[in-house]
């Protein structure tokens, strides 16, 4: 279990790296532009991975139903919103509402399919995270007249 625990932690990091490096590159594209290549790159790399260690075609895509392949467009959602963000709002936060959205939808769906587990306790953590996003954000113009 610790081995699965430090690769998800690990993707984590990469995932916020990655973010960081899009929010950059956006900074001197676009959004869009900074998606689109990252998206190319990103395809040119896995087509190299795969070719070498094989597995590229090993499934039959024609199996799987036609909603199975929306991740692709709600990806190139996602890091446009996070390459458009992160200049604005700054990696810390960004970060945070984009685990917050995460939580929240991933507590959705464990209650529409009826995971096993405790519904309570994952609310309660998605309740943490959107307290830390609250108490992240800062002082506002209001705090700081007091």
């Amino acid at each position: 279990m610790i081995v699965y625990a430090a690769l998800a932690v690990l993707a984590g990091l990469l995932v916020g790296l990655s973010r960081q490096i899009n929010g950059r590159l956006a900074l001197s594209t676009s959004a869009l532009e900074s998606s689109f290549w990252n998206h190319l790159i990103g395809l040119v790399f896995i087509t190299c991975i795969a070719l070498t260690i094989g597995g590229l075609f090993a499934g039959t895509p024609g199996d799987a139903p036609w909603w199975a392949y929306l991740g692709g467009p709600i990806g190139v959602v996602f890091i446009a919103a996070g390459s458009w963000l992160i200049p604005r709002i700054g990696a810390a936060h960004t970060a945070m509402l984009i685990i917050a959205g995460q939580m929240i939808s991933g507590v959705l769906l464990d209650i529409f399919f009826k995971a096993p587990g405790s519904t309570s306790a994952r609310v309660i953590g998605v309740l943490c995270i959107l307290g830390g996003v609250w108490v992240a954000r800062g002082p506002t113009k209001r705090d700081k007249k007091g």
